[in-house]
């Protein structure tokens, strides 16, 4: 299945879940931002809060009652009705480090996987209020306060790119060195923004995002978006990204940074 063989209305009533869940996490979060109580540490020491799980039971809830026959995965709660072909693919909050800190430098990731491909994307920020909507084989669209157009620009080179990357802790010391000889080529390197930094690369802000240690809830929403913008997500071989994968995710705003970034980044 692909966005063309879906009627009208099997598309808006995927829209219409996947608007109402970021809705409802967006009712949770928002009370929550810069009165959130202490975080916890997972397994992975990675932090959680109350905010982070209580977002992800909200969108559960309504996925499951519209689609019960979906699988839903997500970050805090694991995967329900696993095997099914469609399959929500959920991230709460991506950026909870942003969150505990008082960054609106995060957002809620609602990913839909066919078999799993990725199939519509969406990126909410539910303290700005902006959100970006993917469907494979559409075009992106953007809607937000603070100004924007979606669309990758066109960057001949990248001596002239933005170089953007959630942290360097994400990366072990031989990834370290590939990626700084992709930052070293790069007209500027900047650090922090989770999803939201993929957001800015669909409006044409940033050029390169190059990631490690990424799992499918933090990529799969993503794809749709950033290639219906006009840009390419793959690994650092340039090749499709897939559940089980490595962990390492490129984005690119023009087609044509593909290949010189993945000869840099040693692919």
């Amino acid at each position: 299945m692909d966005a063309a063989a879906l009627t009208g209305t099997e598309i808006d009533a995927l829209l219409a879940a996947a608007e109402a869940a970021v809705a409802a996490a967006a009712a949770v979060i928002r009370p929550l931002f810069r009165n959130v109580p202490p975080a916890e540490l997972k397994s992975d020491h990675s932090p959680v809060t109350i905010a982070d799980r209580a977002a992800e039971r909200a969108m559960r809830d309504v996925l499951a009652t519209r689609f019960p026959d979906h699988a839903i995965l997500g970050e805090e709660y694991g995967e329900t009705n696993a095997g099914a072909r469609l399959r929500w693919v959920l991230d709460p909050i991506d950026g909870t480090r942003a969150f505990i800190t008082g960054r609106p430098l995060f957002g809620t990731l609602v990913g839909l996987l066919d078999n799993g491909r990725p199939l519509l994307g969406m990126i909410d920020q539910p303290v700005t209020g902006e959100r970006w909507t993917g469907i494979t084989g559409r075009r992106t669209v953007f809607r937000g306060g603070f100004g924007g157009t979606i669309g990758c620009r066109r960057c001949a080179t990248v001596g002239e790119a933005e170089l953007g990357c959630t942290s360097p802790l994400m990366f072990g010391p031989a990834d370290t060195r590939r990626w700084q000889r992709l930052a070293e080529a790069a007209a500027r390197a900047s650090f922090g923004g989770d999803c939201y930094g993929y957001g800015l690369l669909a409006l044409g802000h940033i050029d390169i995002i190059a990631e490690a240690d990424l799992k499918l809830w933090d990529w799969a929403a993503l794809v749709p978006v950033i290639e219906g913008a006009g840009g390419r997500m793959t690994d650092w071989h340039g090749a499709t990204l897939h559940e089980g994968g490595d962990g390492r995710a490129l984005a690119v705003g023009d087609p044509a940074l593909l290949k010189p970034v993945v000869d840099l980044l040693g692919g």
